[in-house]
């Protein structure tokens, strides 16, 4: 049995986690598949930030769980879900880290999605109110 690497963000490669204060669209096939006002945006190394949907914001009625599976060392075990009203682009559309290491729990019961795979995630920031 292989034992995985466990990584813990720093300086080398960090990992932070925020509250998006702005309304997070997820569309496929003309239907909205996740609406959320309390995203994460996750920020890795030099990646884009990834938007994290709270599963309660995501219609997981739209989706398929797969067979899948990946691993990151500073994430955990990753699961996947594809949303069939997209077609082939749309397989393996979403993941998840259902039991994401400690660095990272907060994105625990969230899921993101692959901008290609989608038709848009819009990030709409409403007009400052007073």
């Amino acid at each position: 049995m292989t034992t995985r690497p466990v990584k813990i963000p720093g300086p080398d490669h960090p990992i932070t986690i925020e509250a998006n204060p702005a309304r997070v669209v997820v569309t496929v096939a003309g239907r909205v598949v996740a609406d959320t006002r309390h995203a994460l945006s996750l920020r890795e190394a030099s990646y884009p930030a990834v938007q994290y949907i709270p599963r309660d914001d995501v219609d997981m009625s739209l989706l398929a769980r797969t067979d899948h599976a990946t691993y990151c060392p500073y994430k955990g075990d990753c699961a996947y879900f594809s949303i069939p009203a997209g077609g082939a682009r749309s397989v393996n559309a979403v993941w998840t880290y259902e039991s994401p290491y400690p660095a990272v729990e907060a994105i625990r019961g969230h899921l993101a999605f692959y901008p290609d795979r989608v038709d848009a995630i819009e990030i709409r920031k409403d007009p400052v109110q007073e």
